[in-house]
């Protein structure tokens, strides 16, 4: 049975990939910070609610060892949890706005990874799936044609292009991991006030598809439910 931890996954892309997830067979472990949203996510969805919240060291330290008490390991981490930020003038960004989405699109990343290497490393084929975003890519940002180009959301964006680069470092880095990006693409969810012409399962098709991959399957790649996207 494969043991799947998300973050962020009472609601939008999270929930979903857990709904999805369990109908594959996962046993998924719902981690999201409000204990009513996550326990009632999970009810619905009939998966255990993990309490985390990725910027503290402590919930995070704390839910690792939960897992450890009652699973003993993970086989697929989903580092889902993500903040969207202040939109358009950059001008009026405060470092407080920086360090906010930061803590969570980054951090938040580097502090559940972590804490989750020793659960990970008892697995027989353990990957990591890292929800990064088009909008970290220069090439898509710059590329008139495509919907990334069209918005300026300097925090997101940033967030996200550290977070594609942070995927290869730990793809290189952790030789017993799969460790991918995933794309999701312009979804409607609270992230956007549900403007994206996706729906929440077309928005899901990249995680699940890098969390449902065989053994053997490829580390250090970006990508979407249209294939696989350049590091650029």
């Amino acid at each position: 049975m494969t043991i799947t931890f998300i973050t962020g996954a009472n609601k939008g892309l999270g929930r979903e990939t857990a709904r999805r997830l369990i109908e594959c067979g996962h046993t998924v472990l719902v981690g999201a910070r409000d204990r009513e949203q996550g326990e009632a996510a999970a009810t619905a969805l009939g998966a255990r609610h993990v309490p985390i919240d990725v910027t503290d060291d402590a919930s995070v330290a704390d839910a690792a060892a939960n897992v450890a008490a009652h699973e003993g390991r993970i086989d697929v981490l989903i580092n889902n949890a993500g903040v969207h930020g202040p939109v358009g003038d950059p001008g009026d960004l405060t470092a407080a706005d920086a360090l906010g989405v930061l803590d969570v699109n980054v951090i938040g990343v580097i502090r559940t990874t972590t804490a989750f290497l020793p659960l990970l490393r008892r697995s027989d084929d353990p990957v990591i799936v890292n929800v990064s975003s088009g909008m970290g890519s220069l090439a898509l940002t710059h590329d008139p044609a495509r919907p990334e180009s069209q918005v300026v959301v300097p925090l997101y964006t940033s967030s996200k292009a550290a977070l594609t680069m942070l995927t290869t470092q730990y793809a290189k880095g952790l030789e017993d991991i799969r460790v991918n990006a995933a794309d999701p693409g312009y979804t409607a969810t609270d992230l956007n006030g549900h403007s994206g012409p996706q729906t929440v399962t077309e928005g899901t098709d990249a995680i699940v598809a890098l969390a449902t991959e065989p053994p053997g399957a490829g580390t250090g790649r970006f990508v979407s439910r249209h294939g696989e996207i350049a590091w650029s």
